[in-house]
């Protein structure tokens, strides 16, 4: 496989602060050698954060950031003088990241919005100081608290691409050469299988100046929900795209066979993508008559929407952008 500076999954080590420990301080006086408990309370340990950031596509600034460990925090002193926070360590991640636990496989986070931040460690609490345990009946404590420890373990962060339409499709079905044609993006394309073999983003430019997002993905294949070819590395990007455009061949031996287990591999690895919005596109449409188009048709199911396309020669690619955004404004109402 190449190397790709593209970075979708990391495993990481995270440690949060240690709390100060309370301070067991008595207060003395020019006048008064007993004045008192006077001891602060100890500081907070460092939290470890996870911060979304537009500006990011990938995890690969993490690669060689595999330790996380935040600042302890100081203990309290006297004249009921509060420790110092721990410093919190902030960790910047492209928006559709999530952390997981590596031992119990639970999502512990979600980011999905620019500058949106999420506890992902929370530092120890502080100790209290013997200030606090004073009483009419006590009044000279001896005790403080030690403060809280701090919490670890190996984090799993994942990314999900957003984007608003996901291409969905065999290996060399001509996903990358179609995204290449309406967006200003540049995938490699080459005739062979597995030429992509990380997700790519393109922006389509639409009427009025409006946009959208598309991500021409890496090709599925029958049994990729088992985690064949690119398996799981594939599906994991689909799940947070509005619209899924199908694009079949024009010269598939089996256009229906071919759908269907395109439908079948997403139905297994998770059944809720079937609830999204299917559009098929018909590519290499150059090729075809219209008696041609007609039988692919009928060939197909009759509940999506059908376009013929051909990004060879630029036929409906116009009419494409006009059903994806349809599609796309119909489901957001």
């Amino acid at each position: 496989m190449e190397k790709s500076n593209f970075v979708d999954q990391i495993r990481i080590f995270c440690r949060s602060g240690h709390g100060g420990a309370g301070s067991k301080h008595f207060m003395r006086t020019k006048f008064n050698a007993k004045a008192g408990p006077d001891g602060g309370d100890g500081g907070r340990g460092g939290h470890i954060i996870l911060r979304g950031s537009k500006h990011l596509w990938t995890l690969l600034h993490l690669r060689y950031f595999k330790n996380v460990l935040a600042e302890n925090g100081e203990g309290g002193s006297g004249n009921n003088c509060t420790g110092r926070f721990g410093k919190d360590v902030i960790i910047e991640v492209p928006l559709g990241t999530i952390a997981r636990d590596e031992e119990t496989d639970e999502v512990e986070a979600e980011i999905l919005e620019d500058g949106q931040e999420v506890i992902l460690m929370r530092g120890g609490r502080g100790g209290l100081g013997n200030a606090n345990f004073a009483t009419p009946t006590n009044q000279a404590p001896e005790h403080a608290q030690p403060g809280e420890p701090g919490v670890e373990g190996w984090k799993v962060l994942e990314l999900k691409v957003l984007a608003d339409v996901g291409l969905v499709g065999f290996p060399n079905a001509g996903k990358s050469t179609l995204l290449s044609v309406i967006t200003a993006a540049k995938p490699k394309i080459a005739n062979y299988a597995f030429t992509t073999l990380t997700p790519q983003l393109g922006m389509v430019e639409y009427r009025g100046g409006k946009s959208f997002c598309i991500a021409d993905l890496p090709g599925i294949i029958e049994g990729a929900a088992e985690g064949k070819g690119l398996g799981h590395r594939f599906l994991r990007h689909i799940e947070r795209n509005s619209i899924l455009l199908f694009l079949i061949p024009a010269d598939s031996a089996d256009h229906k066979k071919e759908f269907q287990i395109l439908v079948n591999e997403l139905e297994q690895y998770n059944p809720e993508l079937l609830h999204k919005q299917f559009v098929i596109a018909v590519s290499k449409s150059d090729m075809l008559d219209e008696e041609l188009k007609e039988a692919i048709v009928n060939e197909l199911p009759g509940d999506y929407p059908i376009v013929f396309i051909s990004s060879m020669t630029n036929t409906g690619l116009q009419e494409l952008k006009d059903k994806l955004w349809q599609v796309m404004t119909e489901s957001q109402e």
